[in-house]
Order: structure tokens, then C-alpha cells, then sequence
């Protein structure tokens, strides 16, 4: 590990490379760079210190310099043990970011940095997965009235966040970025299923076409998977315990089963449900030899992992992202230790998608600078402008062009009288 006074990383050695990828994801974040050319502008971040808890990839990396170039102090750490790439990191701690952050923490490491953060005394918090708002909330109050607001990037930290609204536990406003429709509807829907499937091929190199893939939960992140592993050829199952997602599937042209009945079948399991144990020991006995199973959901609670440790015979590493456990004599094997396969194995959603994402992180931050003396302390939507502000924004960059409406169908749209 490399060390300073702001920084705690894997390699700085590596720094040239991660200049290397951060200079390739610019050139597929034109929108997120436009709002940088604003931000450097208009500085509404001058004498704002902001602390970050995100996955620390090249995207990432562009988001951090947007807000510096607004003005503002940033610290960052990972949000989750395996989604760091480390010459990002090093390159991030090469321009002086502070940062802790590295590919493979340490459970104590991870809450270390997250608490690293704290200690830089943010104003405001980017989150992913509500761990940094969490460890405010519990361990380290004295820094919520000097708080001003927070973000949260992601389907399972907002269901965090609203949990800790029915306790009344939440303290500070939070933008929910993740329910931009720029966000959930492009990042979760697209981003996830290429970036996914992207993580199991890396880690196991099979072939999808003809393998039964059984995907459980079917919100966005569910659909995309579903479709694009659908697209290469896979027999999709949905397995689910909402009643609209799952006749959403069978009308998607999905079967749709209990997991019981798809652990039999399954050759291929993929949890993206945000929920814990959702496939559990039972169901591993029910597999096949040589069953797969990975996650996507953002935290490592969806597959039981632990109690297949204690029921399994043997335990091996086939390859860096594979592990192959024998249960009842039969071979199953659990991705990336069961944390996001798509971070573990593979880079995360690509730049382009990211954009937006991240638009939505940088836009929100100011929002909720303008708006400090107003935000309730609540879960926040961003209005709708901004969502329509940065499609704009990333339609222009693809270089494509739409229509206005002239002033007789705003006119039409906008009233009641006229009808047949």
C-alpha cells in the first residue's frame, strides 16, 4: 500500500495508466463535461466540501474533477471491497484528491476510509449503497448540523434511506439520484445488463447461448440483464416476489417460476434483487452440477454465501473471480464472492452511461447548494427540469436533434375544452 497524509492506495506506480483510462472516459462524457464547463463558470461549490462513497472507477474519477472544478474540496472513498480500480485511484491521489481506496479491502479498511470521510468534515454526501450516511446517522452525529444535504446513487440505498424515514432516523435531506429517470431508467436498465454480463463472460468465459439464465428480481436492472443475456441466445426465467414485476416478465415473453422450481433447472443465476438470501442453501442443493451464480445487487447479502461455506464439503479458486464450492457432490460456483460481478470481474457500466448518472450526482449537489434554507429533511426527487436538462444535454452529444412543439400544440396540450 502507498500512503500519504491524503491518500491510502494500492500502487501510485499505477498513476500513469489511470491518467490513461480517465482520459478515455472524458471522450464519452461530453454532457457530464459541459456541466464542468459550467461549474468552472459559475464555482457554486466555493468553500463546500463534499465526500464522496462511490464504486472508484474512471467515471468516477471525471465526476470528482467536475466538482473540484466548481469549486468545491473532495474526499472519496470505495463503496464496496472489490469495485476499486486501483489506477484510478492512484491517479486520482496523483492530482491531489484525497482518497482511500483499493481493489480487495478489508472489511476493517473499508469503515476505516468510510470514516477518513467523515473526518473531512463534508457538507454534503454522495453515497452508493448508504453505508457513509449510515455511519453518520449511527456513529457520528456530531457532523449532521453542519450538513447541508446528501445524494444517493443507487435502488438499494434509497431503500435504506426510506426505511430510515419510516424510523424517523434520517436527519439531513437526501437527493434520491437513483429515481432520475436519466438514472434508473438508462444507468440500472442498460449499464447493469451490459456491465453484468460483461463480469460473468470475464470471470468464466462460457457461453450464454442455450444456457437456462435465471435472473432474480425484475425492476430495471432485472429487465436490461434479462434482455440483453436474452439477445445472446440464453433461456431466461424470472423468478420474483412483486406481482406487477413478475406478470411484467411473463408479458416480456419470460417464464416466470418459483426459485425453488429454478433451482432445478437453472444453469446460470443472477441476483439483482436488492434483497438478502434470496437464493439460499436450499436452493443450492436443488442445482445442477457445475451451477453459476453471481450478483449484481449492490451489496453482497443476495446470495448466502456464508452458509454455503459451512455446508459445503470442499472450497477452491478455479480462477481470480471464481470459486467453486462441493455440495452434495455437486460442483457450484459463486462469482466474484458474491458482490457486484459486474465491478468485481469486469470495469462497471460504460462511460456513456455513466454520463448521465453522474450528471444527475453533480446537478443534484448544486441544487441542493441553491436550495439549502428549503430542502426537507426527507428523500428528494430532483424536479423534472433537471431530468429534461440533461437528456439535452446527452442528445447533443450524440448529435441528434428533436422537435419543439409549435405554440398551437402547446396551446392543445396544456388545455381541457377542445376534444371530439
Amino acid at each position: 500500500m502507498d500512503t500519504e497524509t491524503h491518500y491510502e492506495v494500492k500502487d501510485m506506480k499505477l498513476a500513469e495508466q489511470g491518467k490513461k483510462n480517465l482520459a478515455f472516459a472524458e471522450m464519452h462524457m461530453g454532457a457530464l463535461l459541459r456541466i464542468k464547463e459550467k461549474f468552472i463558470r459559475e464555482k457554486p461549490f466555493s468553500g463546500i466540501r463534499i465526500g464522496l462513497a462511490l464504486h472508484v472507477t474512471k467515471e468516477t474519477g471525471i465526476l470528482v474533477r467536475t466538482l473540484i472544478a466548481g469549486g468545491a474540496e473532495v474526499a472519496i472513498t470505495g463503496c464496496n471491497p472489490l469495485s476499486t480500480q486501483d489506477d484510478v485511484a492512484a491517479a486520482l491521489a496523483a492530482e491531489g484528491v484525497h482518497i482511500w481506496a483499493y481493489k480487495g479491502e478489508t472489511k476493517e479498511d473499508y469503515y476505516r476510509y468510510l470514516t477518513h470521510v467523515i473526518a473531512f468534515k463534508p457538507h454534503i454526501t454522495i453515497d452508493d449503497g448508504c453505508d457513509l450516511v449510515s455511519e453518520i446517522h449511527l456513529k457520528h452525529t456530531d457532523l449532521i448540523p453542519h450538513l447541508i444535504g446528501g445524494c444517493e446513487e443507487t435502488t438499494t440505498g434509497i431503500i435504506r434511506l426510506h426505511a430510515m424515514v419510516r424510523d424517523k432516523a434520517l436527519k439531513y435531506p437526501i437527493i434520491a439520484v437513483n429515481d432520475n429517470k436519466t438514472k434508473h431508467l438508462l444507468d440500472n436498465y442498460y449499464g447493469t445488463a451490459q456491465s453484468t454480463l460483461d463480469g460473468v463472460i470475464r470471470a468464466t468465459n462460457v457461453l450464454l447461448a442455450g444456457k437456462i439464465f435465471v435472473v432474480l428480481g425484475y425492476g430495471s436492472c432485472g429487465k436490461g440483464i434479462a434482455k440483453a443475456a436474452k439477445g445472446m441466445g440464453a433461456n431466461i426465467v424470472v423468478c420474483e416476489v412483486d406481482a406487477f414485476s413478475a406478470l411484467q416478465a411473463v408479458y416480456d415473453g419470460f417464464r416466470v417460476m418459483k426459485m425453488e422450481d429454478a433451482s432445478v433447472i437453472g444453469n446460470i443465476f443472477l441476483t439483482v434483487s436488492g434483497n438478502k438470501h434470496v437464493i439460499r442453501v436450499e436452493h443450492m442443493k436443488l442445482m445442477k452440477n457445475g451451477a453459476i451464480l453471481a450478483n449484481s445487487g449492490h451489496f453482497d447479502c443476495e446470495i448466502d454465501v456464508a452458509g454455503l461455506k459451512k455446508a459445503a464439503t470442499a472450497e477452491e479458486k478455479i480462477r481470480p473471480f471464481m470459486d467453486q464450492y462441493v455440495l452434495n457432490g455437486k460442483k457450484i460456483f459463486i462469482l466474484g464472492e458474491g458482490r457486484l460481478i459486474n465491478l468485481a470481474a469486469a470495469e462497471g457500466h460504460p462511460s456513456t452511461v455513466m454520463s448521465t448518472s453522474f450528471c444527475g450526482q453533480a446537478l443534484a449537489c448544486e441544487y441542493i447548494v441553491k436550495n439549502r434554507e428549503k430542502l426537507p429533511i426527507d428523500v428528494i426527487q430532483l424536479p423534472p427540469e433537471i431530468d429534461d436538462t440533461i437528456s439535452k444535454l446527452q442528445l447533443a452529444d450524440l448529435g441528434v436533434s428533436i422537435d419543439e412543439m409549435t405554440a398551437e400544440q402547446k396551446k392543445y396540450i396544456s388545455s381541457w375544452q377542445e376534444g371530439t
